[in-house]
């Protein structure tokens, strides 16, 4: 899978642009805010229309743009995928505001001019993105790591993506009728709160499960593709491992085990759905009366966690930039492999200055890793920060003020 055309108009920085995107590796050179990010912010939305840098898409259309009547934007990109040729296309549309409201945004996806949700990306453009803020699925909270990890899957699995999208549903239903029970204050014993509830665990429970299955599994062969991948980066120095917390455990630890951290993550693979399914119901249940008390679910994938490891050592609370950078990139080039492994095609490569923090072999280890990608395409300020053997295989384009040119 390749992404051959790029269109773009009133997209952040580019007013306009049209481009060819060739093969390889592909540097990306200029000054901040000229338009390098924001490149593979575009990129990265026809993979998913879903931006990491926005609370809303309305950002997304150019600030000049928003001054005009109909405010709009629009991507395009042509994708050539199993040998075939592809279309994408989405646009962003603010519809003119009614008396005391604010205008509405309506964003429209075609696929090869048929109109789709945003989950059916999937199938046209997959793309790996890392950016330095990327460092916060190590560092930062649990929302931080299953953020990362559900647009992960969904690129690679449609079914785990609209069991996410159930699941939010099912989880806002439920709530709801927890802070109902809560706020009734019934005297009514817990298990007998409500025909409701039943049904809710029943949902929750049965969705929750594909959720939790689909995690294990990716979470698993992650694992096993980063590990070697962190051991080339790190000229065999240290040893990546990726450790699943699920708030409700299908595979429970030993009667007596301490809660120390282990030498190897639990394999949960093998646990069928539905063991885990009746598992989780029979959990919900047993928390009842605590979550009518709090009028809040308490357990379910919405509270689970991962946590990354090297040599022993949790990243999250005691790595450094490098280390962290380091195993993040890792994790990035794993999920190359993994979609590959997927859906037999090669996923675009997007790096947002990611030569930086790294020492001089960290950073030879990983151009190394570079030079045979199908797709690659890397941000920079300056572009001797690249090895001349890695500039030489390289397209290199100058961007400036929303344009591009090629040296």
């Amino acid at each position: 899978m390749r992404l051959a055309h790029l269109s773009l108009t009133n997209f952040r920085n580019f007013i306009r642009l049209d481009t060819d995107i060739p093969a390889g590796p592909v540097l990306v050179v200029g000054a901040n805010a000229q338009g390098k990010t924001s490149l593979l912010e575009a990129i990265y939305y026809l993979a998913g229309a879903s931006s990491p840098h926005t609370a809303t898409d309305r950002q997304l259309i150019n600030f000049l743009a928003l001054r005009e009547p109909a405010p709009f934007a629009r991507l395009i990109g042509e994708i050539v995928r199993g040998g075939r040729p592809h279309r994408i296309e989405i646009r962003l549309v603010l519809e003119p505001p009614a008396p005391a409201e604010e205008p509405r945004l309506q964003k429209e996806i075609l696929l090869n001019g048929i109109r789709r949700r945003s989950r059916d990306l999937g199938s046209g453009l997959n793309a790996v993105l890392f950016l330095p803020q990327d460092l916060r699925v190590i560092e930062g909270s649990p929302g931080d790591r299953r953020r990362y990890l559900d647009a992960t899957v969904c690129q690679a699995d449609l079914h785990y993506a609209e069991a996410l999208a159930e699941y939010a549903r099912i989880l806002a239903q439920r709530n709801a009728l927890l802070k109902q029970l809560h706020e009734r204050g019934s005297g009514a014993p817990a298990n007998h709160a409500s025909p409701q509830l039943t049904f809710w665990d029943e949902r929750l429970a049965e969705t929750g499960a594909r959720l939790i299955r689909g995690r294990s599994l990716a979470l698993s062969e992650l694992d096993r593709l980063a590990s070697p991948l962190h051991a080339q980066l790190t000229n065999d120095l240290e040893r990546l491992r990726l450790d699943y917390q699920p708030a409700f455990d299908p595979l429970p630890r030993p009667a007596g085990q301490l809660g120390l951290p282990l030498a190897a993550p639990l394999d949960r693979t093998g646990i069928a759905e539905a063991d885990v399914r009746d598992g989780l119901r029979r959990a919900l249940e047993e928390t009842r009366a605590e979550e009518i008390a709090r009028g809040v679910t308490l357990l379910g994938p919405h509270r689970d966690d991962f946590r990354v490891w090297s040599n022993g050592v949790d990243l999250g609370t005691y790595g450094s930039r490098g280390q962290n950078r380091t195993a993040m990139l890792s994790l990035k080039l794993a999920e190359v492999e993994w979609m590959h492994a997927r859906s037999g095609e090669w996923p675009a490569l997007l790096l947002d200055e990611v030569l930086a923090e790294l020492d001089i072999p960290r950073r030879q280890a990983l151009l190394q890793r570079l030079s045979g990608a199908e797709q690659a395409i890397l941000t920079c300020a300056d572009v001797d920060m690249f090895t001349g053997t890695f500039r030489q295989q390289s397209t290199i384009w100058h961007v400036e003020a929303g344009s591009l040119r090629r040296k």
